[in-house]
C-alpha cells in the first residue's frame, strides 16, 4: 500500500493531489535508495580524521537524483515562504516521517537541520544581502550551515541564560564567548554560523538582550575544539562543536533583523523544527518496529522451542507499539494543521505536546526491538543503537521536555483555572438545589 493510501483520514482534507504524489515518490526514494546507501555512507567516510573532510559520494548522487525527482527543499511551507517546493506544514510532515527512516535522506533532499532552521530565518527575518549571500546557496544544497546557541558554562535550558558577548565596535561587532553542540559545524561544506548572544545586558526586558547574528565559518578568531560524541556517535561529517570565539569581527551588516531581536527569531526558528524532528522521529519509530517484527519472525531464532512471535508479551509489544506510534502522528499532524491555520506562535501548546510525547513514545518503541535483538540490538548490525541514540538527544535538543512540560502546565493552568472553577461551584450549587427541591439533603462539599 502506498504512503499516499496510507495518510491518517483526519489529516486527509488538508493533503492536495501534487503532495499525494510527491509522498509516493519520498517513500519510494527512502525505501529503495536512501536506505540501502546508509551502508555506503558509512563506508566512504573512512575512519579517523578522514570522516571530517569527506563529503560521500553516494551522497551527492542521491542529491542529483532527489533534484530530478522534484524531492527538494520540501520543508519551507507555502503559506509563509515562496522559495520552497509549494507544501503546507502538514505535507511535509508526512514527508519528513519517511525521510526519518534513512541516515541521509533528509540531507539528500536538502531537508537535513540544521539547514532547515537557518533557511527559514533568512526566509523570514533576512535582508536581501543576507538571503543572496547566504539564502540562495543553502536552498540549491551548495553549503551547509550551523545554528550556533548552547553554552557550555550557563544552563542552556533557560536561553536568556546566553552569555556570549556581542559588542558595538563602530561599524562592526565583535564577539567573545563560547558555544558548544553546535550541530553541523563539523562539516567542511558548513560556511556559515548563525550565532546568538547578548548584545544588550542591562537591558530590563531579559527577552530584549539577545541577538542573532551571522559569522562566517573560518573568520579569525574561531577556534573549534573539538566534536562531541552522542552515545559515543560522532555524526561525521556534520558534527557537534565545541566553539570558541575571542575578540571575533564581523561586519555590522550581519546583524539579523536588529539588537534585541534574538528571542524573536529563536521561536520562529525552533517551532517548525520541532515538527520536523518529530515527524522524522516518527519515521524511526516505524521503522524500529518493521525491525521489531521481522525478528520475531525470523524462524532461526527460537527460544525454549518456540519462534519468539509465539510468545504472548511480543505480540503485546506489536500492539503497544501500532498505537503508540499512531497516536503520537496524530499529535504532530494537529499541531502542523494548527501552524498552518496561523503560525508557530498560534500552535504553541500543540508544538509543545509534539515535542514532549513523541521522542518518548519512539524511544519506548525503539527499545522493544533492542530488546527483541539482544545483543545484536546494541551493536552496528542492525540500525536500532543509532536510532535510539539519536532520539534520545530529542528529550533535551530544542527545549528539554521539563521546560515545556512547565510550559504547559503554566498554560492550561492560566487558561482554565477560573472557569473551572466557576463550572464546578455552579455546579455543585445546583445539584444541592435540585436534591432540595427533591426533598433531600445537599451533598457535604470538599
Amino acid at each position: 500500500m502506498p504512503a499516499s493510501a496510507r495518510i491518517p483520514p483526519i489529516a486527509l482534507p488538508f493533503v492536495s493531489e501534487q503532495a499525494k504524489r510527491t509522498l509516493d515518490l519520498v517513500e519510494e526514494f527512502v525505501e529503495k535508495e536512501c536506505i540501502p546507501a546508509d551502508s555506503v555512507f558509512q563506508a566512504q567516510l573512512g575512519e579517523g580524521e578522514k570522516r571530517w573532510t569527506t563529503t560521500p559520494d553516494v551522497l551527492e548522487g542521491l542529491k542529483a537524483k532527489a533534484k530530478k525527482l522534484g524531492l527538494w527543499n520540501m520543508f519551507l511551507p507555502k503559506n509563509h515562504f515562496t522559495q520552497g517546493a509549494g507544501f503546507s506544514n502538514l505535507e511535509y510532515g508526512l514527508m519528513a516521517e519517511l525521510l526519518g527512516k534513512s541516515k541521509v535522506a533528509s540531507e539528500a533532499t536538502n531537508n537535513a537541520a540544521p539547514d532547515t532552521g537557518n533557511m527559514e530565518v533568512f526566509a523570514k527575518y533576512g535582508n536581501e544581502a543576507q538571503k543572496k549571500q547566504w539564502l540562495e546557496p543553502l536552498l540549491e544544497g551548495k553549503i551547509r550551515s550551523a545554528f550556533l546557541m548552547t553554552e557550555p558554562d550557563v544552563a542552556s535550558s533557560d536561553a536568556t541564560n546566553i552569555s556570549l558577548e556581542i559588542r558595538r565596535d563602530g561599524n562592526e561587532y565583535v564577539l567573545n564567548g563560547s558555544k558548544w553542540w553546535s550541530s553541523g559545524a563539523g562539516d567542511p561544506r558548513c560556511k556559515i554560523y548563525l550565532v546568538m548572544g547578548k548584545t544588550d545586558p542591562t537591558n530590563p526586558d531579559t527577552y530584549k538582550q539577545q541577538s542573532v547574528i551571522l559569522v562566517p565559518a573560518g573568520t579569525p578568531g574561531v577556534t573549534i575544539h573539538r566534536m562531541l560524541t552522542v552515545y559515543g556517535y560522532d555524526d561525521a561529517p556534520h558534527g557537534h562543536g565545541h566553539i570558541t570565539f575571542k575578540n571575533v569581527r564581523v561586519p555590522a551588516s550581519n546583524m539579523v533583523l536588529g539588537e534585541g531581536r534574538g528571542f524573536e527569531i529563536i521561536q520562529g526558528r525552533l517551532g517548525p523544527g520541532r515538527i520536523h524532528h518529530a515527524m522524522r522521529a516518527i519515521g524511526a519509530a516505524e521503522r524500529a518496529l518493521e525491525w521489531l517484527i521481522a525478528r520475531v519472525n525470523d524462524e532461526r531464532k527460537k527460544t525454549f522451542g518456540q519462534p519468539l512471535v509465539s510468545h504472548g508479551v511480543i505480540l503485546e509489544w506489536i500492539a503497544k507499539s501500532r498505537i503508540e506510534v499512531d497516536a503520537a502522528r496524530f499529535v504532530v499532524l494537529n499541531a502542523a494543521i494548527k501552524i498552518d491555520q496561523g503560525n508557530a506562535k498560534s500552535a504553541l501548546k500543540e508544538i509543545a505536546q509534539a515535542k514532549v510525547l513523541v521522542p518518548q513514545t519512539a524511544l519506548t518503541i525503539i527499545d522493544r526491538a533492542i530488546q527483541a535483538y539482544g545483543a545484536a540490538g546494541v551493536c552496528q548490525d542492525t540500525p536500532l543503537a543509532y536510532l535510539w541514540a539519536g532520539i534520545r538527544t530529542l528529550r533535551i535538543a530544542d527545549g528539554p521536555d521539563e521546560v515545556h512540560l512547565q510550559q504547559l502546565g503554566k498554560r492550561e493552568n492560566k487558561s482554565r483555572k477560573d472557569e473551572i472553577i466557576a463550572k464546578l461551584n455552579w455546579q455543585q450549587g445546583e445539584a444541592d438545589r435540585l436534591l432540595a427541591a427533591s426533598g433531600f439533603k445537599p451533598k457535604s462539599h470538599l
